[in-house]
């Protein structure tokens, strides 16, 4: 073999494995096609606390909440939580109003969402004790719920004991806002769809994606202690590592609001990128270490849920510029060896070119698929986004790429928040919700709140 052969050979090996790393990825998916996990109606309605961190959130945590209220679910088993974290707007003013039990907490080194939920955790267990509910729900400020929302998240908890994590369907509210939130759109709920569905219908833990799932109270009786940049892979990495299933309930559906511009776009996949570094940092040794432990009864399906999980905070974009470096370094070194750097590119250039086609084609294709599926999830939008979207979400999936390499070199990056400015709320979503005493009593706020701002203005 010639010093051309041997390169390309070990450069394919290398790009081998980590395709043998991430194969089962697509059988997840395929399955994820056709299969959905169900669950029995329970008749048990356990009691919840509805935890809300909110930070300059005064224009839509009043929306969030009058969702809960709206929700066809016991209201005396649902208590809401607003930890007001780092504001200096109304926010705190406005959630006590409609009846939640507002803490504030103001700690600039603090600033990131696990800070608030860390905070707040403490504060319940002093007031009222973390026991004294069966579970706990975690959103955002700038969520809105489908109105059986807690119904069928209670019926997933109860089916199975109150011991896993559940969590739901991520949509979007303002999907077809423009051409990035459409983007943002495909992407949770191919995370949704394509990641979450298959791997619950076999058995296997799924993830939590930011917000929208329950945890048992057991969870958090000694407090929360996820503070990095993304704690959901943290907490995601933790549960896996203690044989608490992540289950995902398809039926259960959520919305939240997306980044709208290119600069809020790329600090949110950098701190996304760099959070997922860290937590790779930290945990890698640990899910090694449960990767390798010989096996008990009854533990393949956990096991294989670490080297699911493993494998998904690898950092695969990292490796693999790295291994394309390196087969460029080979190729830079191909004329000692009796081969022009034209021969040597021209045949690589050949091969990009085809495999660039090929996957940018087969992401298209799976965005597509995508939009046929969830039809009926997915509110309406222009023909021209949703075309635009399509065409350039494998860009939008890139971005990784160069998020995580600079991520790599960034050491002391930030949290900063992401404004939310969408007060699209739950009628404006879906027809048919009841109306409650608390429900009235937000549309009173807004409406006597609208009146002074008007007087103001005159």
């Amino acid at each position: 073999m010639d010093y051309f052969s041997i390169t390309n050979l070990i450069i394919s090996v290398l790009y081998g494995i980590m395709g043998l790393l991430t194969i089962h990825f697509v059988f997840f998916a395929v399955v994820g096609l056709f299969k959905k996990r169900k669950f029995p109606k329970a008749e048990k309605k356990l009691r919840y606390g509805v935890i809300i961190p909110a930070r300059n959130e005064e224009a839509v945590v009043c929306n969030l909440i009058e969702s809960v209220y709206k929700n066809r679910y016991p209201q005396d088993k649902l208590q809401v939580f607003v930890i007001a974290h780092n504001c200096t707007d109304r926010t705190a003013e406005v959630a006590r109003k409609t009846g939640a039990t507002v803490y504030e907490y103001n700690n600039p080194d603090e600033c990131t969402m696990g800070y608030a939920f860390r905070y707040l955790f403490r504060q319940i267990e002093k007031d009222f004790g973390v026991k004294s509910f069966d579970g706990f729900f975690l959103f955002n400020a700038d969520n809105v719920l489908e109105e059986n929302y807690f119904e069928k998240m209670n019926d997933a908890f109860v089916a199975c004991d109150g011991k896993s994590v559940i969590t739901s369907f991520r949509n979007s509210k303002n999907f077809g806002s423009n051409i990035i939130s459409s983007m943002y759109g495909l992407y949770f709920s191919y995370g949704c769809r394509f990641e979450s569905c298959g791997r619950s219908a076999l058995g296997c833990s799924t993830r939590v994606q930011g917000t929208g799932y329950v945890i048992n109270s057991d969870i958090v009786k000694d407090g929360w202690k996820y503070v990095t940049l993304t704690e959901d892979w943290e907490f995601t990495v933790d549960q896996i590592l203690g044989d608490t299933p992540i289950v995902y309930c398809d039926d259960a559906m959520f919305y939240d609001e997306q980044p709208m511009s290119l600069k809020i776009m790329w600090r949110q996949r950098l701190r996304w990128s760099r959070g997922h570094l860290l937590v790779c940092t930290v945990r890698l040794k640990d899910i090694f270490k449960k990767i390798v432990k010989p096996v008990k009864r009854g533990g393949c399906r956990h096991k294989f849920s670490a080297f699911d999980i493993f494998v998904n905070i690898m950092p695969v974009c990292v490796i693999t510029v790295a291994i394309t470096v390196l087969k460029h370094i080979f190729y830079l070194l191909s004329p000692l060896f009796g081969k022009s750097l034209g021969e040597v590119y021209g045949h690589h250039l050949v091969n990009f070119g085809k495999t660039f086609l090929f996957s940018y084609i087969v992401m298209i294709f799976a965005s597509v698929i995508l939009f046929i599926l969830e039809r009926k999830r997915f509110p309406k939008i222009k023909m021209s986004i949703k075309i635009l979207s399509v065409l350039l979400w494998p860009i939008f999936l890139l971005v990784s790429v160069p998020a995580e390499v600079v991520a790599l070199f960034c050491r002391n990056l930030g949290w900063k928040p992401i404004p939310h400015t969408d007060t699209t709320c739950m009628e404006h979503l879906s027809k048919g919700h009841h109306k409650t005493d608390k429900v009235v009593a937000v549309r009173k706020i807004k409406i006597a709140e609208e009146i002074e701002e008007n007087k103001k203005a005159v």
